[in-house]
């Protein structure tokens, strides 16, 4: 009878990732804590600006340390612009641009802003409103 000879592994191993190709390593680590710092900063950027329209004034503030406030009376409203893009419509948001007789060109311009439609009904309704001597 012959003996069986037993199998015995010399040498058993996975190629490196790190070493056989360092940059492509570190891009793909970086590559998703850049993509959360952007994804911070745009929300971060989302939640310091804000849009109210009360029944007088239309208001823009900006800023979370520092504070820029744009307040324009209603009864100075003179044009509000709305642009969208095919996806914004989809999406129902939209640019939003307030123009006053007292300045040339757009004084708060707002992008992004969910239902521009609605935004500017209101703005022409409360124009319409004060109009009426309210």
């Amino acid at each position: 009878m012959s003996e069986a000879v037993v199998e015995q592994a010399l040498y058993e191993e996975n190629p490196g990732m790190f070493k056989n190709h360092p940059f492509y390593f570190i891009l793909c680590c970086l590559i998703p804590i850049l993509g959360w710092l952007w994804l911070l900063y745009w929300y971060l950027q989302c939640l310091s600006s804000k849009l109210t329209i009360t029944n007088s004034r239309i208001i823009h503030r900006t800023g979370l340390l520092s504070k820029n406030e744009n307040e324009v009376r209603i009864k100075h409203v003179r044009n509000v612009q709305i642009r969208q893009s095919f996806f914004q419509r989809m999406m129902n948001v939209g640019y939003i641009g307030i123009s006053t007789a007292g300045q040339s060109g757009v004084e708060i311009s707002m992008n992004g802003m969910p239902d521009p439609d609605g935004v500017q009904e209101l703005i022409n309704s409360r124009l319409e409103g004060s109009d009426d001597g309210e």
